[in-house]
């Protein structure tokens, strides 16, 4: 699909971020400049950002984002596309960039929650257990109607209506992954970055699929997963080769 005119990215990082409004009409006049559309989520927590446009403007504006040290960890995920998949840019300052509600769980200012390998995954459901032999089950972060576009095999879908329902359903389901190892996962990683720190906060043995269903299609193309993956512009859907789904 890289000879598409569409570059298509997304990535998220959670760092602590003091100047939020300045930064908001710095990245919004660059990015208009630039004929880029999508949007961008800055909040005290980090920054959360879907952007497409013709490749030369999507990488220039990235390597500006990049050039401030607080973002050059930032490593985007890219697709193709035949056409713009969003209608207009939008750059915004929010209380969060993933909405939990559950102010004291900031990944800007705490370790990060082990994240596995896609391919290490991919091992792992192959052999059906990890490493130690645990069964391995895979916990889907997402919203019902995401889940109901494409999922892994087996996994658990508490019909989610909003990510600020997780913290509430794992308490009513906690005991039900007790003693195995729990893979949480979403579109690109970043509520896994929330729900496995609330995971580990109950004691559970707990991983988040390192950059999400997408970096899962890109390194292993999809093995143990039906389906596609739900993503929130014009497309609606990506296959495991990352094209939209006819």
């Amino acid at each position: 699909m890289q000879s598409a005119p569409i570059l298509n990215i997304s990535c998220y990082l959670f760092v602590s971020l003091a100047d939020t409004a300045a930064l908001r009409e710095r990245l919004h006049a660059r990015a208009d400049s630039l004929g880029l559309k999508g949007t961008v989520l800055i909040a005290e927590e980090g920054i959360n950002l879907f952007l497409a446009g013709p490749a030369d403007a999507v990488n220039a504006w990235v390597d500006e984002l990049r050039a401030d040290p607080r973002f050059a960890a930032l490593v985007p995920k890219e697709s193709w596309s035949e056409a713009q998949p969003f209608q207009r840019l939008k750059v915004k300052v929010k209380a969060e960039i993933i909405r939990m509600n559950r102010p004291a769980v900031r990944p800007d200012r705490a370790a990060r929650a082990p994240a596995l390998p896609p391919a290490t995954l991919a091992r792992w459901l192959d052999q059906g257990h990890d490493d130690a032999g645990r069964e391995v089950v895979m916990l889907d972060t997402r919203n019902g109607f995401e889940v109901d576009h494409g999922a892994f095999d087996g996994a658990i879908d508490w019909r989610l209506h909003k990510f600020s329902d997780f913290p509430d359903a794992l308490a009513a389901h906690r005991d039900e992954l007790a003693g195995k190892t729990v893979v949480s996962y979403c579109t690109g990683g970043i509520r896994c970055e929330k729900a496995a720190m609330v995971l580990e906060e109950q004691g559970l043995t707990a991983w988040q699929l390192d950059g999400g269903i997408l970096k899962y299609f890109e390194d292993t193309g999809g093995k143990h997963y039906h389906g596609g993956c739900f993503v929130f512009d014009e497309r609606e859907s990506l296959a495991p080769d990352l094209s939209p789904v006819e």
